[in-house]
């Protein structure tokens, strides 16, 4: 299934790229998002790479899903991201995987200059390899990630307007 969506940042390509890489930015995210635990960590400049962790709550996932991983599970994304262009632009390949169900995302973001001053891109496929409902999954996966990205969307406008002083 695939998810594309863009959001807007009043704030240059190098700054929002800074943001992105920022380990508190990532905590920020992960607590917005209802984690019960994180773990984020800058694990690269050559190529930059942040990886942020995340122990979610399996509440509000359909029951023939959270009946499969139990009342929590781990969502791991990796962002590996290339170097700048002249204008700022930069591309990421983003994997995420949901514990150990056969269920992942996979894409690429892109970060670039335009609309409010960067747009930041999504563009993944979520796959879910489980035969008879791995539609289901992928369906019902989908609402969470969008979610996830209003977040960053929200997440980020904060870290911005005490940082930079824009929104």
């Amino acid at each position: 299934m695939k998810i594309s969506r863009a959001i807007e940042f009043a704030a240059t390509p190098d700054v929002v790229f800074t943001m992105v890489i920022d380990e508190e930015f990532q905590r920020r995210k992960c607590i917005a998002t209802g984690s019960v635990g994180h773990e984020v960590e800058l694990e690269s400049m050559d190529p930059p790479t942040m990886v942020a962790a995340r122990i979610m709550p399996t509440t509000s996932f359909p029951s023939f899903v959270a009946s499969m991983v139990g009342p929590t599970v781990r969502v791991e994304e990796v962002y590996v991201w290339s170097g700048a262009a002249s204008d700022g632009s930069r591309d990421a390949n983003l994997s995420v995987t949901v514990g150990t169900l056969p269920v992942a995302m996979a894409g690429l973001v892109s970060l670039r200059p335009g609309g409010a001053g960067t747009t930041l891109t999504f563009d993944c496929d979520i796959t879910a390899r489980i035969p008879l409902i791995g539609d289901k999954v992928e369906q019902a996966a989908a609402p969470a990630i969008l979610g996830a990205i209003r977040y960053e969307h929200e997440t980020g406008q904060a870290w911005l307007g005490e940082h930079t002083g824009q929104a």
